[in-house]
């Protein structure tokens, strides 16, 4: 089984910035059985959530030559609380990126209000790949299409 946590990319920039949309349903299989009375978006989903878009366009910066593994992640704010039923805009930047890692930010943002960021990410690349399933990858899960 495989678990994304953003439904679209909605814009990419290469080598800068990502925005992409995720719908937060009382129907998310991470909600099954998982609380008791009130069910709430956990934040690892959201940290995920933001790692798993700005892993795209890492990969998509080195024209998908490589693949990009969170290694390290600091200065990470996620409000608590949060019940599912809104849907959030997820937005992705590089700050710096090499041949070996890169380094980002993200945050989630719901009706203009910042409800999660992290403000340091890293990602260790790796070149073992192949180019043409990435892409049809990429294409899939993000509705993107690659020209």
């Amino acid at each position: 089984m495989r678990f994304l946590f953003y439904d679209a990319v909605t814009n990419i920039e290469k080598g800068k910035s990502i925005t992409g949309v995720k719908s937060f349903s009382l129907s998310e299989e991470f909600l099954r059985g998982h609380y008791s009375k009130i069910a709430m978006v956990p934040g690892v989903i959201m940290i995920e959530a933001m790692a798993q878009l700005l892993g795209w366009l890492i990969i998509y910066s080195h024209d998908f030559r490589l693949t990009a593994i969170m290694s390290l992640i600091e200065d990470v704010t996620v409000i608590s609380n949060l019940r599912p039923g809104f849907r959030a805009e997820i937005r992705g930047e590089i700050v710096s990126t090499s041949r070996r890692d890169s380094l980002g930010m993200a945050s989630i943002c719901v009706e203009d209000k910042c409800i999660a960021s992290l403000n340091r990410i890293i990602y260790s690349h790796f070149h073992d790949v192949q180019p043409e399933e990435l892409i049809k990858r990429f294409e899939y899960y993000s509705g993107w299409k690659i020209q």
